[in-house]
């Protein structure tokens, strides 16, 4: 409920649970004035949607800007609404104009659209309205929350260990997280949640809000000792990055915000639908990528076994990794040098490409535009096209290598056109995109927005290519960049186990379809780990499956397990691509991770249940298979991949050594069904179908 009555900029009264059909006392009574606290302004404090300290607010501000060449605090902003626009053609949107009266500064634009999903879109802009330029300081969307919601979840993470949750109470004060890597980072918040005490995937009201960004953030929960709560989303600007000529305008990043009243699976339910429209539909073939198969040691030789042997298992696309141009041997030379190595591929890649469609698959490649290195030819012609700070020094090497600046006209040109020549002359279907490296030069206002407009131009000359959003896997998985490409590398590691908690964490927010999840070797590449084939195969089923592994070097028993495994995928990929996700909570063995994918008909699901280490208990407690019809009758088999998972008990239950029960969605639900004690590092994947 926002509140737009009279001059004052409006105020969000209400944001939670649908209350129906309201008529004038109930509208009176929800958005009544609170009482006046001891100490505090005089007249009751309802904190608009861009609260300033003019209106007697102390907490972080909506917007902090001045007039170039004098300080902050000779130009406070006393805001005021022009106009306030309601329209429900593309679902509830409403709008409103403000300026400062004692300006002129600024010209204030803010909405928010109910999307049909339920999510709320919030977006502010700001442009210089008088002669002066003005520096822009900070621009925020933000909402309230009650104050139930008692609870704070957001996220951390690592390399090739994102999304890690992390959960509290929430406390006075603010609990402010800042990105400034020029990317989310793999210790991004994710998502910020507050929710009633104790909320899980199934139960409990929840308030979340993501921000829809790809460079450097600012989020947070701020709670004050008067009661107010919120959550505020801002693009972290440096002093001076942001200065508007007169008549400039400046549209800060979109934050989304979401309510549920069932529990964090609710928040999904929201969120899924609204990525599948938000982000660009494409075809999701199972893929085989080379990274871990061969590394940098690429040749028509070396990899026309692993062509056929990807096509004998029903790989669908083939992706050359990183090492196929000029002279990148390692990582530590030739990024930037975007034109294929003459000396590995005499022919280009042109007889590689004639290979791989011969045997039925597309083609893909991995590139990283956005960097070069000191060794390349472009970094030793160019050099004044390396990312700077403000004071013209360029950062120290990360990864052995630099960052280009995009804001540059020249570099994008030169990037635009480098890529539209390998799609122009290759069919390349795919594009893995990687960024392996933080900006570390400042701000990235500029620098996202230019790489947004680059990634918008490459799709408009080639609107088949599909594109992958990787930053050393995960470390810029937001759905500002979702907009322009089609999946997400969800982590370098593809051990199964660490897989499990980041696939699990990460589809809160975005659906399984757009996060790529490879079968790797048997023993892992970064962690060393070494796992049965079932779990590896379980794991990557639910994503946008691949395999990373050199799979000539496959027994025959595993590569026919592998050629089945393809087939499942191919099965169940309609499911797992349109389907709703839901999560069991942990009961007595937090070693234990449920999981599953219902069809929006209810008509079929597919459920996963992993042991993350050694059960606690002797006898498992029943597996709980949620979101079935609860009228229905399911016929539940177990879905055989890489062999049955290893058990620790001489008699395991009697419906899971026959393969298969029946039992209604109700019961499946909330009573369960007997599982056995897997051993540890192992995952059963069930097939629940209706039968009636």
């Amino acid at each position: 409920m926002l509140d737009a009555r009279g001059a004052a900029v409006p105020a969000v009264r209400y944001w939670g649970p649908d209350l129906g059909p309201l008529d004038e006392p109930d509208l009176a009574l929800v958005a009544a004035d609170p009482a006046v606290a001891p100490s505090s302004p005089d007249r009751p404090l309802v904190p608009s949607v861009l609260p300033t300290p003019a209106e007697g607010w102390t907490g972080l501000p909506g917007i902090e800007a001045h007039r170039v060449g004098m300080p902050a605090s000779r130009s406070p902003l006393v805001l005021s609404t022009t106009a306030v626009h309601r329209s429900a053609d593309a679902g509830l949107v409403v709008s409103l104009r403000a300026h400062d009266d004692r300006g002129p500064l600024l010209d204030l634009d803010w909405s928010i659209e109910l999307t049909g999903e339920g999510i709320a879109e919030v977006a502010v802009s700001a442009t210089a309205a008088g002669e002066h330029p003005v520096a822009i300081a900070r621009l925020a969307a933000r909402l309230p929350v009650p104050a139930r919601a008692r609870d704070l979840l957001d996220f951390s993470g690592l390399w090739a260990g994102e999304r890690r949750p992390q959960r509290g109470p929430v406390r006075d004060g603010v609990h402010v997280r800042e990105q400034r890597q020029g990317r989310p980072g793999h210790d991004a918040p994710f998502l910020t949640i507050a929710g009633t005490p104790g909320f899980g995937f199934a139960a409990g009201e929840v308030w979340a809000m993501h921000h829809a960004w790809s460079g450097d953030s600012r989020i947070a929960l701020e709670s004050l000792a008067t009661g107010h709560r919120h959550l505020h989303a801002e693009e972290l600007l440096q002093p001076g990055e942001v200065v508007l000529a007169p008549g400039e305008r400046h549209d800060a990043p979109v934050a989304l915000f979401a309510f549920s009243g069932t529990g964090l699976d609710g928040l999904s339910d929201r969120f899924h639908p609204y990525v599948r429209r938000l982000s660009p539909p494409t075809h999701r073939p199972v893929v085989l990528n080379t990274w871990e198969a061969v590394y940098f040691d690429q040749s028509l030789d070396a990899l026309s076994p692993l062509v056929d042997a990807a096509a004998d298992l029903g790989v669908e696309r083939f992706v050359l990794d990183d090492g196929w141009f000029a002279g990148r041997t390692d990582d530590r030379r030739a990024l930037g040098d975007w034109v294929v190595d003459p000396e590995r591929w005499p022919e280009g890649l042109h007889p590689l490409v004639d290979r791989v469609e011969s045997r039925g698959m597309e083609f893909g490649l991995w590139v990283e535009p956005e960097m070069v290195s000191p060794e390349s030819r472009l970094a030793h012609e160019h050099p004044d096209w390396l990312l700077a700070s403000s004071d013209g020094a360029v950062p120290p090497t990360w990864r052995w290598q630099h960052a280009l600046d995009l804001a540059n006209p020249e570099v994008r040109s030169h990037l635009l056109g480098a890529l539209d020549a390998l799609l122009t002359e290759y069919p390349i279907r795919f594009l893995k995109w990687d960024h392996n490296r933080a900006l570390m030069a400042g701000g990235s206002a500029a620098q996202t927005r230019a790489l947004y407009a680059l990634l918008d131009e490459l799709r408009a000359r080639h609107p088949e290519l599909a594109i992958e959003s990787c930053a050393s896997g995960g470390g810029r998985v937001d759905l500002g960049i979702a907009r322009r490409t089609h999946r997400f590398w969800t982590s370098d590691t593809n051990d199964a186990l660490e897989r499990q908690s980041i696939q699990r964490w990460t589809s809160l927010l975005v659906p399984l379809e757009l996060l790529g999840g490879h079968v790797g070797a048997p023993r892992a590449h970064i962690t060393g780990r070494t796992h049965d084939l079932s779990l590896r195969l379980a794991t990557a089923l639910f994503g946008h499956a691949g395999i990373e592994w050199d799979v000539t070097r496959a027994t025959d028993d595993e590569r026919a397990l592998l050629r089945d495994w393809v087939a499942t995928v191919r099965r169940f990929r309609p499911l797992v691509h349109a389907g709703r996700t839901v999560r069991v909570d942990p009961d007595d063995d937090a070693a234990r991770l449920v999981h599953g994918v219902v069809a929006l008909d209810r008509a079929e699901a597919l459920f996963s249940l992993a042991t993350l280490a050694s059960s606690p208990v002797a006898v498992p407690a029943p597996l709980r298979l949620p979101g079935l019809d609860p009228d229905r009758r399911y016929r539940v088999a177990v879905v055989p991949l890489g062999g049955a998972p290893r058990v620790l008990q001489d008699a395991p239950p009697a419906w899971f050594v026959e393969g298969e029960l029946v039992a209604h969605g109700r019961v499946l639900a909330e009573a369960g069904i007997p599982v056995p004690l897997l051993a540890p590092e192992q995952a059963l994947v069930l097939h629940a179908i209706a039968v009636d």
